[in-house]
């Protein structure tokens, strides 16, 4: 979460009722100029999530909207507008959080749907998205009982290599949703899940409450590529993919600058300012 000295954007339900693309290019990008003056490099933005369930608990207003076709528009058009200030855009919540009634912060989510309905309606803002050069996949702590049975899509093998990389192309950076949330730590050791993610093509795994859980998680990594659970040709993949978003990008060890909040906000406001609401 940004500071609270910056002006922050509308919610994406707003953006999406105004139903601009070059708009949600440019709040996208002044968002990126918030994040780059902090030193940070990535964000895990745009929500791609259809809202198409009134009872979900957690999408709602971080939806675009209930339609796919303005998701993908609006969506790719914040991802571009991010990708402008040389920040790494990660969409989320792959393959889809929208038609779920469960909070995956607080428990696992189960969604009754097969691949063939995934790609007439949930998949649409990810694979158009991906086909316009989309950098990183956050995947979701949901089991898609039709589609794998045993895991969630953080930990399927199934939903990361098979669909994501295999069917829609994907050849970026997957990261997993926070393998703190109740739908891995209620019912999953941590370390253990974090282990399977890599197995199943994770690139990153995202540990966000706890020190202990990082050092343990890490420390479960390491047992499990000296143990050859996790091959090294595995983790080669992951650094290789890694490696060549931050070349693409030019990241480095870089100081930042000094951090012009007067005029970032002046820029939000005058982008907030041409919103209807």
């Amino acid at each position: 979460r940004l500071p609270p000295e910056f002006i922050k954007s509308e919610s994406n339900r707003v953006i999406g009722e105004n139903n601009d693309p070059l708009l949600s290019f440019e709040i996208g990008g002044i968002i990126a100029k918030q994040i780059k003056s902090l030193g940070f490099n990535i964000n895990f933005a745009p929500v791609l999530d259809i809202d198409s369930n009134p009872n979900n608990p957690v999408i709602g207003d971080r939806s675009f909207g209930p339609d796919p076709n303005l998701v993908s528009e609006l969506g790719i058009a914040t991802m571009k507008g991010i990708q402008s200030q040389n920040i790494v855009p990660v969409i989320k919540h792959f393959p889809g959080h929208g038609d779920t009634d469960t909070d995956s912060h607080l428990g696992l989510p189960s969604v009754d749907k097969s691949f063939n309905d995934l790609m007439q309606f949930e998949l649409i803002p990810f694979k158009n998205a991906i086909e316009d050069g989309a950098d990183a996949v956050m995947v979701a702590h949901i089991l898609y009982e039709m589609i794998d049975p045993l895991y969630p899509s953080t930990l399927s093998e199934t939903i990361i290599q098979d669909l994501l990389r295999d069917q829609l192309g994907f050849n970026g950076i997957v990261i997993t949703d926070d393998m703190t949330m109740g739908a891995i730590m209620d019912n999953y050791d941590v370390t253990e899940a974090s282990i399977q993610s890599i197995k199943a093509g994770c690139d990153i795994v995202l540990v966000c409450h706890g020190y202990e859980n990082i050092i343990n998680v890490l420390e479960a990594l390491k047992r499990a590529v000296e143990n050859n659970e996790i091959t090294e040709d595995r983790i080669n993949q992951s650094v290789y993919r890694i490696l060549t978003i931050k070349h693409k990008y030019g990241i480095e060890n870089n100081r930042i600058e000094d951090i012009d909040i007067e005029q970032l906000n002046s820029e939000m406001e005058s982008l907030l300012n041409n919103l209807t609401r």
